[in-house]
């Protein structure tokens, strides 16, 4: 009988308290910043959104080029390729943002009347192809879809601007590209 609580000893125990672990950290969803405040507060301006775009459009351009680039060259630099990568995805990101936030939540509005209703479906299928060019760019580097996009930005553009307003548009550029008096 000894022999057996001798051999059994370990087992006939309380088992060893468990190590205590501290619970696990929540994990803390941050939004991005938003592309715009939210508040009619008038600051911002239409075209300078669409300039926005194609700011980011043009960079997702360069970013596919230098992908295909690295990618051919000899003694490839992956480190480079994923930067122009993220870069290229992040764009193609904010130009989905700002699609949602700006102009679908606060700019394309639905018309009260049948007679606007063309140009409010019109807006919003520009808006859609807008959207799925930028998801395409993100996993591509055909850059076609850059194209796509800058089409569908310029078909936005003369569906919701006046042509007075494109006039302006047209006028601050000059404007703004002007040298100075003196300086020219």
């Amino acid at each position: 009988m000894i022999a057996l609580t001798t051999a059994l000893g370990p087992l006939l125990l309380p088992p060893a308290p468990l190590p205590v672990v501290a619970p696990p950290t929540p994990v803390v969803a941050v939004a991005p910043a938003p592309v715009h405040c939210q508040v009619p507060c008038g600051i911002y301006g239409d075209h300078l959104r669409v300039e926005a775009i194609r700011e980011d459009a043009a960079t997702i351009r360069k970013a596919m080029a230098q992908i295909t680039e690295l990618g051919n060259a000899d003694g490839t630099n992956f480190n480079q390729i994923v930067r122009w990568v993220t870069t290229k995805d992040e764009h193609a990101q904010k130009i989905q943002d700002q699609l949602s936030q700006y102009w679908l939540a606060q700019r394309i509005k639905k018309p009260s009347d049948e007679k606007g209703v063309q140009t409010y479906l019109g807006q919003l299928a520009c808006v859609h192809e807008m959207t799925v060019s930028a998801m395409k760019c993100k996993q591509t580097t055909d850059a076609s879809h850059v194209d796509n996009l800058l089409g569908a930005l310029e078909r936005l553009r003369g569906l919701y601007f006046s042509a007075e307003d494109l006039k302006e548009i047209r006028q601050h550029a000059l404007d703004s590209t002007a040298a100075p008096k003196g300086k020219r």
